[in-house]
């Protein structure tokens, strides 16, 4: 086959793209172990993030490790029940749990009546991973893992609550598509700090918590339930509202909240 056919050229194209995939395919299965340990660590930084562990520039990848294994356990939590279970006692669940894949997966995960989908999930798993954590100052955090739909995508984070189950402690989201200086205002750090003592459920235990349009005033007497909304994005305030009242509900961790606050264990 001559060097200048057509025939040649397409032969030369074809042994390098599959060469080039080859090399592609190698480094994916070779490095699959360190980006499942990057993954592993990025959720274990945004649980110290939330839990106010972690701060920004001065906590390494080895700190972040320590500070962890050191404050924080994790337990598997039937969402339909409210209790906790043993994960090796589940058909179909593996270890470490990916709760993300789960709420996808047909066996670990059941889809959402619309009426009940207020944050327009599609479906929900049945099991959660909830992060105890321990401060050094004594006091105990519940660390929920959150989703829902803003305006262009799925925010995912984690809410954190006191041992008391009512009072927000932090709030962060790690992965979303939102609009940059609009809905991407939710990883704005003054934004966050805005929900620091607010409080989830009212007097009667109905989740209240909510962001308005507009500016909390001082003098509201329902102030602790309400947090500033984001300026010109109130699609993805109204979907952070409805991710909360849905996961701090009967259909997320409401039942587990309950069940802790009647005198559950968690071990």
């Amino acid at each position: 086959m001559k060097r200048e056919s057509i025939g040649h050229t397409f032969l030369v194209a074809i042994l390098l793209c599959l060469f080039c995939s080859f090399l592609v395919s190698a480094a994916a299965v070779g490095l699959r172990d360190i980006q499942q340990a990057n993954k592993e660590r990025e959720r274990k930084r945004n649980i110290l993030v939330v839990a106010g562990l972690f701060t920004d520039g001065k906590t390494s990848a080895d700190d972040i490790e320590s500070i962890y294994d050191k404050n924080v356990i994790a337990i598997l939590v039937d969402l339909n029940q409210g209790t906790v279970v043993d994960a090796s006692e589940i058909d179909g669940l593996t270890m470490p749990y990916d709760q993300r894949r789960a709420s996808s997966d047909a066996t670990l995960s059941a889809p959402l009546d619309r009426s009940d989908d207020i944050a327009s999930l599609i479906r929900r798993e049945k099991y959660s991973a909830v992060y105890l954590v321990e401060k050094p100052d004594g006091s105990q955090l519940i660390v929920l893992p959150i989703r829902g739909y803003g305006l262009w995508s799925t925010l995912w984070g984690f809410l954190a609550l006191d041992g008391d189950g009512n009072t927000i402690r932090g709030l962060t989201y790690y992965d979303h598509a939102e609009t940059p200086g609009l809905g991407g205002e939710v990883d704005n750090p003054d934004w966050k700090a805005k929900w620091q003592g607010k409080l989830a459920f009212d007097a009667d235990g109905k989740v209240s918590i909510q962001v308005i349009k507009g500016t909390v005033l001082p003098n509201d007497p329902e102030k602790d339930f309400k947090v500033d909304g984001l300026a010109g994005a109130t699609i993805t305030s109204r979907g952070v509202s409805n991710m909360l009242e849905f996961w701090l509900g009967a259909n997320g961790f409401g039942p587990y909240l309950k069940w802790r606050a009647e005198g559950g264990g968690d071990d």
